[in-house]
């Protein structure tokens, strides 16, 4: 697949940023409490394979979408994952630094770099799910999903189709705590960078400090929805602008 077959929305005028989505829900659901920086930026939206009208892949993986987001960003563009979306932000980043005008993070689910007992734990968690996923329903698997995740979403008893596809999804993508992110290539490569977690977890807020510690980046903690950060609206987007205004703006 290129890039050129993903379904992109862009929004807004000014320097471009690229956001990646998460498991499960979109870029229309996952962003849209970062609607309001249109008004100075140019928010390229673009649902992963699978999500929107972009194809779907056999099966998610944040390897092989890397390269798909990494073209994205054209002759440069600021970077923005989350969770799943962090994952493939940190390899796409790795793999045109030169494109790359800043990179923020949010709670990527590189879960080993946490290098803890309570990590390992929570990866043994979710490779039972996995493992066993076939014997539950995507209800289900949501809700045991989000809950090992940390997420603050509501999750219905009956879901409606695009959540129903989005569980179906995750019931199929290569986990995140599978990647190896390569830190040293984009220490060397001296991308500026913020990493935010949202106060919830002892393993993410480990996560986060390990990529916040061998890139050097700025660090903050935006606590009031769990896992799902970029959802607290105003205190994200107010931290994230910050971060993007002192940037080169391309």
């Amino acid at each position: 697949m290129s890039a050129a077959r993903l379904d992109v929305t862009r929004v807004g005028s000014g320097p471009p940023v690229v956001f990646v989505h998460g498991s499960v829900v979109g870029p229309e659901l996952a962003w849209r409490r970062q609607r309001p920086l249109a008004e100075r930026w140019t928010l390229v939206l673009p649902n992963r394979p699978g999500f929107g009208a972009s194809p779907p892949l056999e099966h998610g993986d944040f390897e092989v979408e890397a390269p798909l987001f990494a073209a994205l960003l054209g002759e440069g563009a600021h970077l923005v994952g989350h969770s799943y979306g962090a994952v493939i932000a940190l390899l796409a980043a790795a793999q045109r630094p030169e494109a790359v005008l800043s990179l923020t993070v949010s709670e990527p689910g590189a879960l080993r770099l946490a290098a803890s007992p309570e990590a390992e734990e929570m990866i043994a968690q979710g490779e039972a799910l996995y493992a066993t996923q076939g014997s539950f329903t995507p209800e289900a698997f949501l809700q045991m999903f989000r809950t090992g995740a940390g997420s603050v979403r509501e999750t219905p008893e009956e879901l409606p189709e695009s959540l129903r596809l989005g569980a179906e999804h995750a019931m199929q993508e290569r986990p995140p705590w599978e990647a190896e992110v390569p830190l040293a290539r984009l220490a060397e490569a001296g991308i500026p960078a913020l990493v935010v977690s949202g106060g919830h977890s002892t393993v993410f807020e480990a996560v986060c400090d390990a990529v916040a510690a061998a890139l050097g980046a700025e660090r903050a903690v935006i606590e009031g929805k769990g896992h799902n950060v970029p959802a607290t609206g105003a205190p994200y987007n107010a931290r994230l602008e910050r971060f993007l205004a002192a940037r080169p703006r391309g």
